[in-house]
């Protein structure tokens, strides 16, 4: 594999963060973190800005999933340009998620629910003002030079998906995630050079598919690929891929399929369909079924007993990949995307 520049190193290297993240957080104090603001007792709200919004809506699917109650994700703009729209009730329990600690937004939202004497947590990597504007802290030990966010995204998912199990009781889970970054350490020895291959064919159109809780992970990854290939990527779920949006399938086009194990059947008809109108196809699943193998062009299969819903990060690795090597293949330096910064201030 090819793991030339700081931001192919840093995705290669997840594995080791996952594995120092998984540590802090088994010495986690909860109760300083949670408190009064259980979800059986008042409703999580997750904020953020591009991959950090994704990210709040997969912790939010994760934390629905886990805890049984519903919880929502919002981009911090909502907040702040619609606020009786995005919190129409003072009873939740919002989490900023920043990276850096200094992304305008979410400082700007962190001092709404300031004033409206509503009590948050942060959530960040590098902490800076964020983490200096509430009591309530999550600092993860990520240390990301590049641009664009590829560990950062895995390991704040990873520890919203902790937390979430934690609450609930969920020792099973908290083992399987634990039994994670081994897992990617092989996949990562076993597929990286297949997408650094894959990655030298030509797309005009980029399209990802995901249903339920990899939909927010679908939409990074299509964030991935522009970010770092200036490629145009979309994100949609897969079966509504078929209403309208397969009009631009030709033989210029690539369509990604992250298929989840409860609806694989469906999703890999979808898959199967856009390979026959001309698309070239990749299909990121657990298990390698016969289906699968003839819907894809490159199949990425993880062959993992872990449950289904604590693979989320798993899934996104290649699409991290992918964008960079298609961004190389393309004369292109991942490290420094065009027209972006690595934290958004105004």
């Amino acid at each position: 594999m090819s793991a030339n520049g700081k931001t192919l190193q840093e995705i290669y290297r997840q594995p080791d963060v996952w594995t120092k993240c998984l540590h802090l957080l088994q010495t986690l104090d909860i109760d300083a973190l949670v408190r009064d603001r259980q979800p059986s007792r008042t409703e999580w709200v997750f904020v953020g800005c591009g991959t950090s919004y994704y990210l709040a809506q997969a912790a939010a699917a994760s934390f629905t999933l886990l805890t049984g109650r519903l919880a929502r994700a919002l981009p911090a703009s909502e907040l702040l340009l619609f606020p009786a729209l995005a919190l129409p009730s003072l009873d939740v329990f919002p989490v900023l998620i920043s990276r850096s600690g200094y992304t305008s937004e979410i400082l700007a939202a962190a001092e709404i629910l300031t004033r409206k004497k509503i009590e948050f947590l942060a959530l960040t990597c590098d902490g800076n003002e964020l983490a200096e504007s509430t009591g309530r802290v999550l600092q993860l030990p990520v240390k990301e030079e590049s641009t664009v966010m590829t560990a950062s995204f895995t390991s704040m998912l990873l520890a919203m998906q902790f937390l979430a199990a934690k609450l609930a009781g969920k020792e099973d889970f908290l083992a399987a995630l634990g039994r994670l970054p081994a897992t990617v350490e092989a996949l990562l020895g076993k597929y990286g050079t297949q997408i650094e291959a894959f990655a030298k064919h030509r797309f005009e159109d980029v399209a990802v598919l995901g249903q339920g809780a990899l939909y927010p992970v679908a939409s990074e990854v299509a964030l991935k690929v522009m970010e770092s290939s200036s490629s145009y990527a979309q994100f949609f779920h897969t079966l509504e891929f078929r209403h309208g949006p397969k009009s631009i399938i030709d033989d210029r086009a690539l369509v990604i399929g992250l298929i989840s194990d409860a609806s694989a059947a469906q999703e890999i008809k979808v898959l199967g369909e856009m390979k026959e109108l001309g698309a070239r196809t990749i299909a990121v699943v657990n298990r390698a079924t016969p289906e699968a193998r003839e819907a894809a062009d490159l199949l990425v299969a993880l062959d993992s007993p872990l449950p289904s819903l604590a693979l989320l990060v798993a899934y996104v690795v290649w699409g991290q990949l992918l964008g960079s090597y298609v961004g190389l293949s393309k004369g292109l330096n991942p490290d420094e995307p065009l027209n972006l910064t690595r934290v958004v201030t105004f």
